[in-house]
């Protein structure tokens, strides 16, 4: 492809390079507010990144190819049909009849058009670079067999990824559900089992006790005088874990000096997004926001124990239970609420157990996520590679021969 100084592609003969905007027109949506989208309606509503909702009326009708406009995911390629609502943060392509609309889409996906946002801080397309952008042409008989083929080979890469992804989605459950088994349960199955008479944990070992937070911790609420340590950060996902290794983009104040300081083995909870589970025990010293608590285990417990039990699903639910505000967005879990949980306490070499037991189990099923996250790339990888080898003529396709 070319355009904006890039280097022609070698193709076929019979083909011809020509640029994009006589072939189709582009133009932006039309504005749309979030109060006129629903779940259901009489037309769809595309955006940017594909279906939004649904609304009363429509703009469009026919077979269009919608490029996203704005945002980090600005050029992807979608497509409609019949009628709806395309909104301003879609670019609309209108071939007008003048080539196959899905020969076009592949085509222009291919181009990775997210080259040619214009803007850092929020990303968008011009209209008219697109538009000028030269694209190689075949005759309109190859572009439909082009569309075919892919159409068919797409779709069964698709499924394949499809496969994978729904495999990886059960091995997270099974993931989750192993863990809270093993926190709660332990690790021997024959184990006898009393009611513990605390409902979000239920059944229990029967030699195990139970204790109230109150009683297993104590707040630490140590500053930092130079606010040089190591920056954590803490979330429903990774847990504590140091900063630098994350990828965010949020305030950071001039100074560090006051953050709270946790040592390695501290609980340290987001008061703010405890309720979705954004707690666990940190494995370095360092320092977190003041915004947050931090806790350090007494003797009975063992830390990694901790982190496991701190970071499954009922027990984030039962810190909500103690979390004061009206609204999810506005929960916070402070202290007094925190120490009024009912936590689980086993032996202490049990919980060195339980703890050995999830790491071995869970490295098992993380070496078959990472094989099947590896196929899952190769696939799309190889999607890529045939849409582009396609769309360029670089591909025999028998109906083109």
């Amino acid at each position: 492809m070319n355009g904006q100084g890039q280097r022609k592609t070698t193709i076929p003969a019979h083909w011809s390079w020509k640029k994009v905007k006589y072939l189709a027109s582009l133009r932006s949506g039309d504005s749309i507010t979030s109060d006129s989208i629903s779940d259901s309606g009489d037309y769809p509503v595309y955006g940017g990144n594909g279906l939004r909702g649904f609304t009363s009326s429509a703009t469009h009708r026919g077979d269009y190819v919608l490029i996203g406009r704005q945002g980090a995911l600005c050029g992807n390629i979608n497509y409609a049909s019949g009628e709806f609502w395309a909104s301003e943060h879609a670019v609309v392509v209108d071939t007008h009849g003048n080539c196959n609309v899905r020969w076009l889409g592949e085509l222009l996906r291919s181009m990775d058009l997210n080259q040619y946002s214009q803007s850092a801080a929020q990303p968008g397309l011009s209209v008219d670079v697109i538009a000028n952008l030269e694209i190689p042409v075949p005759p309109r008989a190859e572009q439909r067999y082009i569309a075919d083929y892919l159409d068919r080979e797409i779709q069964q890469l698709d499924a394949l990824v499809g496969a994978k992804d729904r495999m990886l989605g059960l091995l997270a459950e099974k993931r989750r559900a192993l863990i809270a088994r093993a926190v709660t349960r332990g690790v021997n199955l024959n184990t006898p089992l009393h009611d513990s008479g605390i409902p979000w944990l239920g059944q229990i070992p029967a030699h195990w006790g139970t204790e109230r937070s109150k009683w297993l911790f104590r707040e630490r609420d140590e500053r930092s005088l130079t606010g040089e340590e190591e920056m954590l950060t803490v979330s429903h996902l990774t847990g504590v874990t140091p900063r630098s290794e994350k990828d965010v983009n949020m305030f950071e104040a001039e100074t560090n000096e006051g953050y709270k300081v946790c040592y390695a083995g501290d609980l340290v909870i987001n008061t703010l997004w405890a309720w979705m589970g954004a707690m666990g025990v940190s494995p370095v010293h360092g320092i977190v926001s003041p915004a947050y608590n931090v806790y350090e285990p007494g003797e009975r417990l063992d830390p990694a124990y901790v982190d496991a039990l701190s970071r499954i699903k009922v027990f984030a639910e039962e810190a909500t239970r103690f979390s004061k505000g009206v609204w999810s967005s506005r929960l916070r879990l402070y202290p007094e609420g925190f120490f009024e949980i009912w936590m689980p306490v086993p032996p202490l070499p049990e919980q060195r157990a339980i703890v050995a037991h999830i790491a071995d189990e869970t490295a098992k099923l993380d070496a078959l996520r990472a094989a099947a996250e590896h196929t899952v790339g190769l696939l799309k990888e190889r999607r890529s590679a045939i849409i582009a080898a396609a769309v360029t003529g670089q591909l025999k396709i028998p109906e083109a021969a």
